[in-house]
């Protein structure tokens, strides 16, 4: 199938981003190609209406050990200590299927913070829902809160603060943001990125592996 402007406004691209892929490729993507855009460059990738206003925000400055750019954000709090911190939002996936879209959420975020060496220690989230009119208000409300306590509840972590707000305008989707805050040594901090030549790198594809195989390939 030769993909058109129409098939990516069908995957949620628009026109310009349609054109901007062209020019990246300098051709026409094939479907496959238009699919993974259309994943990458959705609102729940790429926050494309609030990456302007994230933009305004602050940093840098001394005590940030590692600002955007990592799983997790990175402050130092003195006495060889830091505070790795994560926040995300799952609002359709919430609006959906609340209690798994919630769960989920906090689940991502509390595996970015501990990815960065830390240990998680609480959760906080803001919550934005529709009229309390509106007849799917009370049953997103409650299955958003129990998914959210229910996954940090699962591996000891709390919920220690949150808002909560009602509004005619959050009757088609919800926001559900979530966050984790976890504590580290600065000098055990792990870092996704990684540097230099001849580097070792395994990956295990599937379980079905010959086990036969596997001292060599570790070797």
């Amino acid at each position: 199938m030769e993909v058109n402007e129409q098939i990516a406004i069908d995957h949620g691209l628009s026109k310009d981003e349609f054109k901007k892929i062209n020019d990246l490729l300098k051709r026409k993507p094939n479907l496959t190609e238009l699919a993974i855009f259309s994943a990458m460059w959705n609102e729940h990738c790429s926050y494309k209406s609030s990456r302007k206003h994230l933009k305004n925000l602050h940093t840098e400055g001394p005590q940030v050990i590692q600002g955007p750019g990592e799983n997790a954000g990175v402050v130092d709090i003195g006495d060889d200590e830091a505070i790795v911190f994560k926040i995300e939002s799952h609002n359709h996936p919430s609006f959906i299927e609340p209690y798994q879209g919630a769960a989920t959420g906090v689940g991502g975020i509390m595996r970015d913070v501990f990815t960065m060496g830390a240990r998680p220690i609480a959760n906080l989230n803001s919550i934005h829902f529709g009229s309390t009119q509106n007849k799917k208000t009370k049953n997103l409300l409650r299955g958003v809160v129990k998914g959210i306590g229910g996954y940090g509840n699962c591996i000891g972590v709390p919920t220690i603060a949150g808002q909560t707000h009602f509004d005619e305008s959050y009757n088609g989707n919800i926001l559900v943001n979530a966050m984790t805050l976890g504590l580290v040594n600065k000098n055990k901090i792990f870092y996704s990125k990684a540097a230099g030549l001849n580097k070792c790198l395994i990956s295990v594809a599937t379980l079905s592996i010959d086990p036969e195989i596997i001292p060599s390939v570790v070797k």
